[in-house]
């Protein structure tokens, strides 16, 4: 279009001209970006808000003063007394860096006691305690029910499902965790592998 046709083109028409341009654009724009709905972090999130706030209600309900992370701690160090906290920390993927704060909650409640290590004394064992294990065991139906109450919507086959792939994507993506799963180390073979 030349100069004077320009200066004389109706100013709809350019209106018009740089409105669909950019209804063109947002649509491609719009098209290229994921609803929340279909991303994996999203969902992931979702459900851990879900789990943890389902896990507070029976837990609280039940009489316990324990965090979904305490809880996880208390029964790992129950099957595997004597471990320090940076195995358990590796038992349960939690950061290293602040298992010591939840471990000090659970001495300050009387559910652990932490001992000078018999093979490095720079280290402390953890045991469960006798309040500790009566906890435990007095907990178990109400983390039973939050699991049940998490899943629940799912028939039994989808929640096996679900387990059996969330298993299989946390296995694949472990290493790239800030806190990986560690596996308990052999007796003799010291601390979990980093």
């Amino acid at each position: 279009m030349a100069s004077a046709e320009m200066d004389s083109a109706d100013p709809i028409l350019i209106s018009m001209l740089i409105i669909s341009t950019h209804v063109k654009l947002a649509m491609v724009l719009e098209s290229s970006v994921k609803d929340n709905d279909d991303m994996p972090g999203h969902l992931a999130r979702r459900f851990q808000q879900i789990a943890v706030a389902v896990f507070h209600a029976e837990v609280d309900q039940a009489g316990y003063d324990l965090t979904p992370v305490q809880y996880a701690a208390l029964a790992a160090i129950s099957t595997n007394p004597g471990i320090d906290q940076v195995t358990l920390a590796g038992l349960i993927a939690y950061d290293r860096t602040t298992i010591t704060g939840v471990v000090d909650r659970l001495v300050q409640k009387g559910l652990l006691v932490r001992n000078a290590s018999t093979k490095d004394r720079r280290a402390r064992e953890l045991q469960i305690t006798d309040d500790g294990r009566k906890t435990l065991d007095g907990i178990a139906p109400a983390v039973e029910a939050a699991q049940e109450l998490m899943l629940r919507g799912l028939t039994a086959a989808e929640a096996d499902e679900l387990l059996r792939l969330l298993r299989k994507a946390i296995a694949a993506g472990n290493e790239l965790s800030r806190a990986p799963l560690r596996e308990v180390p052999e007796a003799g073979q010291g601390r979990p592998v980093k």
